[in-house]
């Protein structure tokens, strides 16, 4: 949605509110307590109230605006700006637009859509031709480990983990200039290590059975043979990473250089609510006007896990 359609759509709290309970409606408000789904709307309380228990929720229960207190438009300025481009912004940045006065409200906003973004895309999972790698991600020193000698490398204390998976179909006739496969859909996910056990958890849990998964010969991957149809894996000389994995490897450095634009600096208990959104925006980089409605659909559908907590003023 363009910026002058949103102004027309959405110019104040009323008409966010209104859209807001229209799509709720349309989805099914269902009763937190006896799990009823017929209510009526009290319009002086401006509440929902259930016609078998006579149980009342507001129009944010239950959804991803669960327990704030933020204007109803605030949400919808964050998601507008959030699914206009494929580029992101820092709760500093939204808060300057917003006008507001408090950072932490907006930030703790914004980190709940990006739990219901990451929500929504673990419903799906990958099939058919798969490339999967692990990338190591840059952070802040966790606070438990800033007192330890800092370590060199893929192990060192600013490298968090995560697990890269790609689904491609291989493109028909491809020109000179084109990769020889052309990607559907991502998921990054972060481990704690790359252990077989814990790699072979996150794939199986990502990745249909009967896929094909590609990957480097680490003994990270030794399960996947019993996991699925076909396991293609090989050394890999670095120079040759692009060719055999290509798209995890754009797809890494993407969404480290957005990382590194956007953020001073990302702690690595927050690092998966980025990756979801960069996930979530890239798996519909095809929907165009439509992101906005998607959005505020997953909104309205999932309760975030983010909890309330005091965090400084980095992101």
């Amino acid at each position: 949605m363009k910026l002058f359609e949103f102004e027309k759509y959405f110019p104040d709290e009323s008409s966010c509110k209104a859209k807001f309970r229209k799509m709720r409606e349309k989805h099914g408000v269902v009763c937190p307590g006896c799990g009823c789904k017929r209510h009526y709307w009290k319009t002086s309380k401006e509440m929902y109230q259930c016609a078998k228990c006579g149980c009342r929720q507001s129009l944010k229960s239950h959804t991803v605006m669960h327990g704030s207190k933020l204007p109803f438009r605030y949400w919808f300025i964050a998601m507008h700006l959030l699914t206009a481009t494929k580029h992101s912004f820092s709760a500093s940045e939204i808060q300057r637009q917003l006008g507001h006065s408090r950072y932490q409200p907006v930030w703790e906003l914004l980190h709940k859509l990006r739990s219901v973004m990451g929500k929504r895309d673990d419903e799906y999972t990958l099939t058919g031709n798969i490339e999967l790698d692990e990338g190591f991600f840059t952070t802040e020193i966790p606070e438990n480990q800033k007192d330890e000698k800092l370590k060199a490398g893929a192990g060192s204390q600013r490298k968090a983990k995560v697990v890269v998976m790609a689904e491609t179909k291989e493109s028909v006739n491809p020109k000179k200039d084109q990769k020889p496969a052309k990607v559907s859909y991502i998921k990054m996910i972060m481990v704690d290590n790359l252990l077989s056990d814990t790699i072979g958890c996150v794939a199986g849990n990502s990745i249909e059975s009967e896929s094909t998964v590609i990957t480097d010969a680490s003994t990270s991957h030794v399960q996947f043979k019993n996991m699925f149809s076909e396991h293609k894996s090989q050394v890999i000389n670095p120079k040759d990473i692009g060719r055999v994995l290509p798209w995890v490897h754009i797809a890494i450095a993407n969404s480290k250089t957005l990382l590194s634009n956007t953020y001073h600096g990302v702690a690595p208990e927050f690092l998966q609510s980025y990756l979801n959104e960069f996930c979530y925006k890239f798996n519909r980089r095809y929907f165009g006007e439509q992101m906005f409605d998607r959005l505020l659909s997953v909104s309205i559908s999932y309760k975030s896990d983010f909890e309330h907590r005091t965090y400084r003023n980095a992101a």
